[in-house]
């Protein structure tokens, strides 16, 4: 088989990252047509189909190889041209670096670290959320370049370090907690009080009924996939919750809630996988995040 065509490749990275043939022609300023040529003649040369004809579009299990591929070749294009140019001019062209991050560590500590990777690197951060236990999902698709995950091995191709765990405390709104758990924290109290929860992907909070009662519980719940607007349903008496001990801190000390368990408390361990792949830029945020979550982790 011959080499693969980087415009086939652009072309795939288009096709999934913009969800459909035609946004990716407007991207790439080419006509469906050709993308859909394009992807046609990738899926041939490699005798798979690479694209799920879905909305959005999806990479098959045969394209996430090379949607990863075309992500790699991309920033070490980025990153030659960068050095060459700056060579000779003193400028540096900006490179892109896809990174999919938690909520909670985006609401935290997540943007300092960005901070932290020299100006001189002109990176520009495309910063995706999801879930802890789902971000290296996007890893494995080929989608980011790097993760913060509660997934402690290594996707296939990337390297993976620890973080340290962030820890959560159970919150309620000081005037909720008596009502809801006058015989403290029970497991039938439990099981009726309300509860908030980021999404549906959220489990942080049953790890913390599991940790009280030893029970799988399913109490009533509210979803609130914000992280400002959870921790006011939680200042608002909607249900309690557990949140990030930096963000519990000042409605602890004002009184607004109160500490369901002082002295009980979820941690959950993070790490930081990325690209096995010899980017300056890359390395530069890697060591960033690592010399952040340091400060800000357990």
């Amino acid at each position: 088989m011959e080499g693969l065509d980087s415009a086939q490749l652009r072309t795939l990275t288009a096709v999934v990252a913009e969800g459909s043939f035609d946004a990716a022609a407007r991207i790439l300023h080419v006509t469906p047509s050709a993308v859909s040529q394009r992807i046609r003649a990738l899926e041939e040369a490699v005798g798979q189909v690479l694209v799920r004809r879905t909305r959005p579009c999806r990479a098959t299990e045969a394209g996430r190889p090379l949607l990863r591929l075309a992500g790699q070749l991309d920033l070490l294009e980025r990153e030659a041209l960068a050095d060459a140019r700056g060579a000779l001019t003193g400028d540096r062209l900006g490179t892109r670096l896809a990174v999919v991050v938690n909520a909670d560590s985006l609401a935290t500590w997540f943007v300092a670290a960005l901070a932290r990777v020299p100006d001189d690197l002109a990176v520009r951060f495309d910063v995706r959320q999801d879930d802890q236990d789902h971000t290296a999902d996007l890893l494995r698709d080929g989608a980011v370049m790097a993760a913060v995950t509660a997934q402690r091995e290594a996707v296939q191709g990337c390297r993976a370090m620890p973080l340290g765990a962030m820890r959560y405390r159970a919150l309620a709104a000081s005037g909720r907690a008596g009502r809801w758990f006058p015989d403290g924290l029970t497991a039938s109290a439990l099981a009726a009080a309300p509860m908030v929860a980021f999404d549906r992907k959220d489990r942080v909070q049953h790890r913390f009924l599991r940790s009280v009662t030893g029970r799988h519980l399913d109490p009533p719940v509210h979803h609130v996939p914000s992280v400002p607007a959870f921790g006011e349903a939680i200042r608002r008496g909607l249900g309690w919750g557990v949140v990030p001990e930096q963000l519990a801190a000042a409605d602890l000390a004002d009184g607004t809630c109160v500490d369901l368990a002082p002295g009980r408390y979820v941690d959950v361990p993070l790490y930081w996988q990325h690209w096995r792949l010899d980017s300056t830029v890359l390395g530069a945020l890697t060591a960033a995040v690592r010399a952040e979550a340091a400060v800000v982790l357990r």
